[in-house]
């Protein structure tokens, strides 16, 4: 990537290719639920007009997931060190974790914008947003300040160690080759507006994390309520979805 995505203007053709060997299986299977979802046993139940893929269920995670995550160290966007468990209130608190690819990546600040551009809504609802990308505290400053994005709200973790425990896809194949990937297209006048003050001197150091794709979680306390992994580049999950886990009146 030798010239800046300022100028973006090229689509991207995604062709099929076969996951890498390090990445791993996922149901392609759907599941219908009409006219409810019940996304986790005992949690939220959600009115739903249209099939959920299964790759978006919390069922595939240990109950004990977020005790797991919550052990994990990573930085705020000013370099301080942070325990996931202190980002949000893990008794009832409802958080939106979403898992960025890194800092460096076009559709990584489009996700950022969308979730930029919903924080009100969450907000007015309770719920804490968390967006977390690949790379140091450095690179995800460039995003909080060129995009802009609140600072508050954004994580660096360099060595991928959420997306290690979340068991989110890695690979040569998943980013850059995955059918999923053509969602993006659909998306094209809001990443080219996302992408405006773009800088690739905010793609990690660490190339290996160009590799990484990312993931959308919501918990209530230590409840995994949804989960879904990016399937490829740009595959980001629909914020209507989250919106109709984490906005509704839970069940008692």
């Amino acid at each position: 990537m030798a010239a800046t995505l300022h100028s973006l203007r090229a689509p991207f053709h995604p062709s099929i290719s076969v996951s890498p060997p390090n990445s791993h299986p996922f149901p392609a299977a759907t599941v219908n639920f009409s006219p409810k979802l019940m996304v986790s046993k005992g949690s939220f139940v959600v009115t739903r007009k249209h099939s959920i893929s299964a790759r978006a269920s919390s069922f595939q995670y240990s109950p004990t997931i977020a005790e797991a995550l919550g052990d994990v160290s990573i930085f705020t966007a000013a370099g301080e060190p942070v325990m996931f468990k202190d980002l949000w209130d893990q008794n009832q608190g409802i958080a939106v974790v979403a898992l960025l690819r890194h800092f460096g990546c076009p559709c990584c600040w489009e996700l950022a914008s969308a979730l930029k551009e919903s924080k009100a809504r969450f907000d007015s609802a309770g719920v804490k947003l968390i967006a977390v990308g690949v790379g140091a505290p450095n690179k995800a400053r460039m995003l909080a300040e060129r995009l802009p994005f609140p600072m508050d709200c954004l994580y660096a973790d360099p060595d991928r160690k959420a997306y290690d425990i979340l068991n989110l896809y890695h690979g040569f194949g998943r980013t850059f080759f995955n059918p999923a990937s053509a969602k993006v297209l659909s998306r094209f006048d809001a990443l080219r507006k996302a992408v405006k003050n773009y800088t690739i001197e905010a793609t990690p150091d660490d190339r290996s994390g160009v590799l990484q794709q990312g993931g959308m979680f919501v918990f209530r306390g230590k409840q995994l309520l949804y989960a879904r992994k990016d399937e490829g580049t740009g595959d980001h999950a629909p914020l209507d979805d989250v919106f109709d886990v984490c906005c509704k009146v839970p069940v008692a």
